[in-house]
């Protein structure tokens, strides 16, 4: 029993040593940041500019030149780099923890056809995951949950907040729908081939989801008893109220799950993941549709794929007049998101300039859940969510942030990882 005791201490002290910075305080003083370079993120550029916030709402940008008196907290960044918080969507960042330990785990309800399951309300702000996101600029999220053929709903929070009613910017933003894939490999635990081969269930798959949402038409029509929550929460779709996130990768899946949509009378689509969308690109841009790109330092997926197509994908679609937004989802993803950054500077080498990179994970992805009347861009009357970064936040080797900012707040930087390097760094540093 004592040692049972002292177990459950240590975890305790353990927890407690590592647990999440205590959330900023609500902003009383107005905030002015003169001399930076502040990056919009609607692809415009302000050189020496000036940038007022008061009660976390941006009240002036423009040109430090230009004569108006200087209020509250004057923050000089000359020689920094202001942005506005990026946002990374089709995440899972609050909803598991440790992977390996299923308590911790909450991104996936049981079941096929979830689109009731509120995935905000699993989302846990103590996440030392979501801490881990802020020194790189990530403020903002969208919550997205996993499994089945229709996950259930997203919510955009942002990363600074006591719990998830705190932390909700747009709750219950859309549902997602894992699209029937064309093909499948074999099972291999069962001696058959690991290769792809045709999914001769895949229209029946369709069938199911078309006699689905007849069947959600029909109980909305007449409201009738008992109350069926799943059927309710696709009503959404039909008028307007919610976006309906597919996730596709291949040319073929993209197109049914367009036409679907169609035929639906959905009003909002999205497709996230978009492998094959440069195959797609009349049909996406006739229909409007955005793309959410998957994560973009990716191998090619097929044979006879150009070998830095996936480096590529973001230039093709913007350059066709797509609005693309880019992602991190796959494996290790609510670990690797921090890097987002970093993807979106990877497509400045491939054609993209850094005014269209950033807008990747600011403005586009802000205006395709929805949230560009508050987020994604540096300009007032908008959320005072920003960063002050020593050098281009793209980049790995420059992106050092100094200060940040979520509605106003002054937020901490530290984390766990900070506290750790710190801890070793002096270990070395002190080494003769």
């Amino acid at each position: 029993m004592r040692t049972l005791k002292i177990l459950i201490l240590t975890l305790c002290v353990s927890v407690i040593s590592f647990a999440q910075q205590t959330p900023g305080d609500k902003q009383t003083t107005a905030i002015t940041i003169e001399g930076a370079t502040a990056h919009i993120g609607n692809g415009d550029v302000i050189e020496n500019a000036l940038i007022m916030f008061e009660n976390g709402t941006l009240t002036f940008v423009g040109s430090s030149n230009t004569k108006i008196a200087r209020k509250g907290t004057i923050i000089d960044a000359k020689g920094k780099h202001v942005y506005p918080g990026f946002i990374a969507p089709n995440s899972t960042l609050g909803l598991v923890e440790v992977d390996a330990v299923r308590a911790t785990n909450d991104d996936d309800e049981v079941g096929a056809m979830n689109p009731h399951i509120r995935s905000l309300i699993a989302y846990n702000t103590e996440s030392k995951v979501v801490e881990s996101m802020r020194p790189n600029g990530v403020l903002m999220a969208q919550i997205t949950p996993r499994g089945g053929r229709i996950s259930g709903t997203s919510s955009v929070v942002q990363l600074d907040a006591w719990n998830w009613e705190d932390a909700a910017i747009k709750t219950d933003d859309g549902i997602h729908l894992n699209w029937p894939s064309t093909y499948s490999r074999g099972r291999w635990w069962l001696g058959e081939p690991n290769v792809l081969k045709e999914n001769k269930n895949y229209a029946k798959e369709i069938e199911e989801l078309t006699n689905y949402f007849a069947q959600s038409k029909a109980y909305n029509a007449n409201k009738t008893s008992p109350k069926d929550l799943p059927f309710e929460a696709l009503e959404g779709l039909m008028d307007g109220s919610k976006k309906l996130f597919v996730h596709v990768d291949n040319e073929k899946g993209i197109t049914d799950a367009i036409n679907f949509a169609k035929a639906e009378n959905i009003k909002h689509l999205v497709i996230v993941g978009g492998y094959e969308a440069n195959n797609v690109v009349d049909l996406l841009k006739e229909n409007n549709i955005p793309v959410l790109l998957q994560r973009i330092h990716s191998r090619p997926n097929g044979d006879d794929h150009d070998y830095d197509l996936p480096y590529k994908l973001a230039t093709q679609l913007v350059k066709a007049g797509i609005l693309v937004g880019l992602e991190n989802a796959g494996d290790m993803e609510r670990m690797n998101t921090r890097n987002l950054p970093f993807l979106a500077g990877t497509t400045v080498a491939y054609g993209l300039s850094k005014a269209q990179a950033l807008s990747l994970i600011t403005l586009n992805t802000a205006k395709i859940l929805g949230v560009d009347d508050k987020v994604g861009s540096l300009e007032v009357g908008k959320d005072a969510t920003l960063f002050i970064s020593q050098g281009d936040a793209l980049d790995m080797r420059t992106n050092k942030l100094d200060q940040a900012f979520i509605q106003g707040r002054n937020i901490s930087l530290e984390t766990h990882q900070t506290e750790l390097y710190k801890r070793y760094s002096k270990k070395y540093n002190n080494k003769q």
